[in-house]
């Protein structure tokens, strides 16, 4: 199968990785002059330093290039930029089957990346979202992974459950395409919280009661969106919650612990190489939220000290001292 990967950071040039594994053609396409070489020697060095990337993988600076001739477009640009490119990528599509991997809520319209393919492209767009406990530095090597291949058309999703799994990366599939969207997103924004903590002192009782109440705030805004409870039990709720809440790699958990260290937001983001989507989702999130009656303290509590520069001890107080309550 002939396939390109829209962007050419970390988890683009992973599962770029997967596909050739598994015998297919994969085309790449990057805006940078430095990693369109860097691929064509072999690596990149900007995004997953230490990590051979087969010659085989063609590198492009044209979408038109990247796009023709293939059966499935995977998307693997940051949420914010999602809407632009899609229109750049309309004029040549040709009712691929469109494979998301990113993972946030647009801040102008509170909307999910396939309500802003769908308003781009067509009602009907084949749309496949993957998502779950994924970090690209291990996809990369080969570590055993394993995540969900959502859509709302069972055969599309098992046609991309069936391109992209092997021995080392297992997919499975789900019709509930909200669930997996916001469960892949909102856990960004916990994370976030999870770092502040590590930051402030790796503190276990209080990053087991964060992650638990956190997951129920994401469950909480999932079902009022239509979503099915039992999807955030599995890879893309609680699986992919745990992994970026603890993992080394996850770049939300870095920045809620270099805040909690005392670090300025806008001097975290200038010295990262890739975007950390927790924060912008955060925002998307509380533009809503702070309108509606949807219950998010953890949420909110994060946009405050994100946004508002509240003292992230204030902040766990504050969620500490709420009105007391029954659990469930």
């Amino acid at each position: 199968m002939n396939i390109s990967i829209i962007g050419s950071g970390s988890w683009g040039t992973a599962i770029s990785k997967v596909l050739l594994n598994n015998g297919h053609n994969v085309k790449i396409w990057t805006r940078d002059k430095h990693v369109f070489n860097s691929l064509k020697n072999g690596e990149n060095p900007y995004y997953l330093p230490g990590i051979s990337i087969p010659k085989s993988i063609i590198p492009e600076l044209e979408l038109k290039d990247t796009i023709s001739d293939t059966e499935i477009i995977v998307l693997a640009v940051p949420t914010q930029a999602i809407r632009e490119v899609a229109k750049q990528i309309k004029p040549y599509y040709t009712n691929q089957i469109i494979v998301n991997l990113a993972k946030g809520i647009e801040i102008s319209t509170q909307k999910r990346i396939s309500e802003i393919l769908k308003e781009t492209f067509d009602k009907n767009i084949k749309y496949v979202v993957l998502s779950g406990p994924s970090h690209a530095e291990e996809v990369a090597r080969d570590i055993p992974t394993s995540i969900v291949a959502a859509s709302e058309n069972v055969k599309w999703s098992k046609i991309v459950q069936n391109t992209f799994s092997n021995i080392s990366f297992r997919v499975y599939t789900n019709s509930d395409v909200i669930g997996v969207e916001l469960g892949g997103s909102i856990k960004n924004v916990i994370a976030i919280a999870a770092g502040v903590i590590d930051g402030i002192g790796n503190w276990d009782n209080t990053k087991a009661a964060l992650i638990t109440r956190g997951l129920t705030e994401i469950i909480r805004y999932g079902e009022k969106k239509g979503a099915k409870r039992e999807t955030f039990m599995g890879l893309a709720g609680l699986g992919d919650l745990i992994v970026t809440c603890n993992s080394q790699h996850s770049r939300n958990r870095y920045v809620g612990e270099m805040i909690g260290k005392g670090k300025n937001l806008n001097d975290i983001i200038e010295n990262m190489n890739m975007v950390a989507e927790g924060v912008y989702t955060c925002k998307a999130l509380y533009n809503e939220i702070k309108h509606t009656n949807i219950e998010m303290p953890i949420v909110e509590k994060t946009y405050e000290v994100l946004y508002l520069n509240k003292d992230p001890r204030k902040a766990i107080h504050e969620l500490m001292t709420r009105e007391l309550k029954n659990e469930i």
